[in-house]
């Protein structure tokens, strides 16, 4: 547990510090010497389990320590230990005794004494604690007030429900691949390795439990993906039929060009600024048995690899907030700031715009976010349609996080 625990705290640190949970446990999950599937997973488990009750762990910590101390390590590390005692199986006393070790290596020792304090009477004063996190808004729904506000404004009916799928662990839903399986074939092989699943239409399967996706029989042999059913719900609207020329922008880590693939025969261009990251399309479509057109490259800078063919079709997955996909990026509502989202928008408009000159007439674009924030969505709409006179929206829907799905929002254009 000593090594655990000092690569959680060091990962919180980083976070705190305004890296995204993703880079900061990639890094330490591969620094040597190895770590086991079993080190591997309860680092994972900490880091996301306090992202998630970060703001209730850091009310509970200034309840028993009011000031807050001068070595940021010690109060990583007392995060980590607060959530280990309080959401893990982990026992009382090892979590203790392995904080109070590590934190003789910080400052010259002189926390060890605080820490062991500090830890023991979170578990005494545990239930007063828990009344005291009840009390106070931003601790009891772990997320920041001025999000809290936002939500209330923007949602008033919706904002608990949605703090609550925040808060919740996200489902594990399959996307069958038509060309290589189907729904009956992959339900029999899941039920044959005693995994219960449920059909959630003709395409798409939610397990009743998550786990290791590289372990789910057919996975290897590009039966199915994982793709969260509303984020399954882009290709679909896009009206795909055999013989389209199609753009997606913004395409790794590749999950909606796949889709679209599985769905037409198409001459697909699969464009993202960032060439590690179409590394991880051209696995994917690898492993499903599909062909992409793959292109590094800027999708706001058309000038610099547009051939001069229209597309009948573009997927604009804009760089958003991902205020929708939250339980799956716990991080988020600590990272971002209220002044994000007008720099957000006005990046999705100058994409929007550009993507829309490569349309061609009649052709059809569907503008996709994971965000919940109209800012980013209906209102960019309303505006690029006050911009460009050729273009009608045929559809938009908004999906708010629910039990079976993220929060995401579709707009279908259509160039007159």
């Amino acid at each position: 547990m000593h090594r655990i625990q000092s690569l959680s705290a060091a990962v919180i640190g980083q976070v705190e510090a305004g890296k995204t949970l993703t880079e900061a446990l990639s890094a330490a999950l591969g620094r040597p010497p190895a770590l086991t599937p079993q080190q591997r997973g309860a680092i994972q488990d900490i880091c996301y389990g306090t992202m998630r009750h970060l703001a209730e762990l850091r009310l509970v910590l200034r309840e028993l320590v009011p000031q807050a101390l001068p070595v940021p390590a010690i109060e990583h590390l007392l995060l980590a230990a607060l959530y280990q005692l309080y959401y893990s199986r982990a026992a009382s006393h090892a979590v203790v005794n392995h904080a109070v070790s590590l934190a003789g290596h910080e400052a010259r020792g002189r926390f060890k004494g605080l820490v062991n304090a500090t830890l023991r009477n979170a578990l005494r004063r545990r239930e007063a604690l828990m009344a005291a996190v009840e009390r106070d808004d931003e601790a009891r729904c772990n997320h920041p007030r001025w999000w809290l506000d936002m939500l209330r404004a923007v949602w008033p009916d919706a904002w608990l429900d949605i703090v609550a799928a925040d808060n919740a662990h996200p489902p594990l839903t399959l996307r069958i691949n038509p060309r290589r399986s189907d729904m009956a074939a992959v339900l029999k092989r899941l039920k044959e390795a005693g995994i219960e699943a449920t059909a959630l239409d003709e395409q798409a399967l939610l397990l009743a439990s998550p786990r290791p996706v590289a372990d789910l029989p057919g996975f290897a042999e590009g039966w199915f993906s994982v793709q969260d059913w509303g984020a399954q719900q882009a290709a679909r609207r896009l009206d795909l039929t055999d013989g389209l020329r199609v753009l997606d922008a913004c395409a790794a880590p590749g999950g909606k060009t796949c889709h679209m693939l599985e769905l037409a025969e198409l001459d697909l261009t699969a464009v993202d600024v960032d060439a590690h990251r179409l590394v991880r399309v051209q696995e994917n479509l690898d492993r499903l048995g599909l062909q992409a057109n793959l292109l590094a490259a800027d999708a706001v800078r058309p000038d610099t690899w547009w051939d001069g063919r229209p597309f009948d079709r573009i997927l604009a997955d804009v760089p958003c907030s991902a205020t929708g996909v939250v339980r799956r990026n716990p991080d988020i509502r600590w990272l971002r700031r209220p002044g994000d989202f007008s720099a957000l928008a006005a990046q999705q408009a100058a994409m929007l715009d550009a993507l829309w000159s490569l349309l061609a007439s009649g052709g059809k674009m569907l503008y996709a976010t994971c965000s919940i924030h109209p800012e980013e969505n209906s209102r960019q709409i309303d505006a690029f349609l006050q911009r460009q006179a050729d273009a009608c929206c045929l559809h938009q829907e908004q999906l708010l996080p629910a039990e079976r799905h993220d929060g995401f929002y579709y707009a279908l254009l259509e160039k007159h």
